[in-house]
């Protein structure tokens, strides 16, 4: 196989301003130095749980040992080795939720266990199933330990006649090879039909979220760690699996480091770690396999972000290692609150099941003002489609109130390296208007590229990208 190797030193012959330094100089460590762990009472407190107990014996185990160490002042709840099913847990204030080495919390499919809670699901108000492991109005939380947190998405059985069994939660999806067939209990339906669609128009319709209850029936799963308008949050080094739907999903949250942590989850919507309207959060460290994005930040869904306006802001990844996922870096695309101050950097991502490393996405039902996302020293093996893709009519045929337009600038990429693509620069703006500009690429190699290494529809403008090396494959 014959490769053709050029170099494309400018476009538009713009070059690129330092006002990235400046803020990787700045900004960056200004937001690192507010992201502080919390620090718990040395108290702790063993969870009585057994592997013989049923599920819902030791959720109130734990749920107890939370209530009395938070009255107490606070301190750790230690779950010790061994397997335990349990409904979910909920953590307040001063708590840290401590999963030993060996130890596994498996949350039952036991509908009956889990209350209808206020969460947001695809960045949408409702009351639903209660997350495996939630928390609202809290300070001062964290879920640590080397054990693990098995959300028990699927139970990966067959029946009799050998098809696939309806399993734990994913069947929800509407996907066969998840065990979804005609007659199921509970599905979710689309955005056309079915309680999905339901949600969005309640949305479009500014139907009060305390009248926007779902749950048993509604086929809309919970995530597995669900933290709403908390502040000092930790999360670190728990393993992570199998999560129903999306897995970390912090939303309105202050001041929040998830380190270290390992996520393998290959279901349907298995996004790895979602901060939906949060500002002031670092994540490092930390390995995503996820069925859908690994890292993606959110801002809230058409009329309800549009109406909260609160952006998610002073994002920090770094040192991750990304493989399966539609995406490594992805803001949205739930996305109306805008987002603000990205950087990520010195991240390994390579999977031929891994899309993009930097994806934007969004659309005229969402809207939103994504500015000024900076990425650097990003090594990639491969990825299938592009190595930034920025799109601003994601799912066009969604049934939602338009209109609303969004907009993506300031974008920074510099010394990202990928080994293997189809696309360099993927932009797919709107017809209408030019919302995506001042997109920077700056000393980058794009290998392999089936290709072209800048490929755009729609309008955009002030692309600027100086000493990009590229090769092609030749077929």
């Amino acid at each position: 196989m014959k490769q053709k190797l050029f170099t494309l030193l400018t476009l538009l012959v713009l070059a690129i301003s330092a006002s990235a330094q400046e803020q990787w100089n700045s900004v960056y460590p200004e937001i690192l130095s507010r992201i502080k762990a919390p620090v718990f009472a040395p108290k702790a407190y063993r969870a009585a749980v057994k592997p013989n107990y049923s599920a819902k014996k030791n959720q109130e185990i734990i749920n107890k040992a939370i209530i009395a160490c938070n009255r107490a002042g606070g301190g750790r709840v230690v779950v010790p080795a061994g397997k335990y099913k349990t409904g979910p847990i909920t953590l307040k204030s001063n708590v840290n939720l401590v999963v030993e080495k060996d130890a596994e919390l498996i949350f039952a499919f036991d509908r009956s266990l889990y209350p209808l809670v206020y969460t947001r699901w695809e960045g949408l108000d409702l009351w639903n199933y209660q997350p495996c492991i939630y928390a609202i109005d809290c300070k001062n939380i964290a879920l640590t330990g080397e054990g693990t947190i098995n959300g028990n998405g699927t139970d990966g059985t067959k029946d009799a006649d050998g098809t696939i069994h309806e399993g734990n939660w994913w069947y929800m999806k509407g996907l066969k090879e998840h065990g979804f067939h005609d007659g199921v209990d509970e599905w979710q339906g689309t955005a056309k039909k079915g309680p999905r669609a339901e949600l969005i128009k309640m949305s479009d319709n500014n139907v009060p979220a305390a009248e926007r209850k779902f749950g048993m029936g509604k086929g809309l799963r919970p995530q597995l760690v669900n933290f709403v308008r908390c502040e000092n949050v930790l999360i670190e080094n728990v393993h992570l699996l199998n999560s129903p739907f999306w897995v970390i999903h912090p939303i309105f949250c202050k001041n929040m480091t998830v380190r270290g942590a390992y996520i393998y989850n290959e279901g349907p919507n298995g996004d790895g770690c979602d901060p939906e309207s949060c500002e002031d959060v670092l994540i490092e460290n930390c390995t995503f396999h996820t069925g859908d994005d690994c890292i993606a930040l959110k801002s809230g869904r058409n009329g309800d972000g549009l109406r909260a306006n609160i952006p998610c802001k002073n994002i920090i990844v770094r040192k991750c290692t990304m493989e399966d996922g539609h995406g490594g870096v992805v803001i949205g695309s739930e996305i109306s609150g805008g987002v603000q101050n990205v950087f990520a950097e010195d991240c390994d991502m390579d999977s031929p099941n891994l899309d993009r490393v930097l994806r934007i996405k969004t659309n005229t039902c969402r809207g939103g003002i994504n500015e000024n996302i900076f990425m650097r020293n990003i090594r990639v093996g491969q990825c299938a489609e592009a190595v930034m893709r920025i799109n601003l009519v994601y799912e066009p045929n969604e049934i939602a109130e338009r209109g609303h337009i969004p907009t993506v600038r300031n974008v920074y990429m510099e010394n990202v390296t990928c080994k293997k693509s189809k696309y360099g620069i993927l932009l797919n703006g709107l017809e209408e208007s030019s919302q995506i500009y001042n997109i920077n690429v700056k000393n980058c190699t794009f290998g392999g590229l089936t290709a072209e290494p800048l490929y755009r529809t729609g309008k955009s403008h002030d692309i600027k990208i100086e000493n990009l090396t590229v090769s092609t494959t030749i077929k």
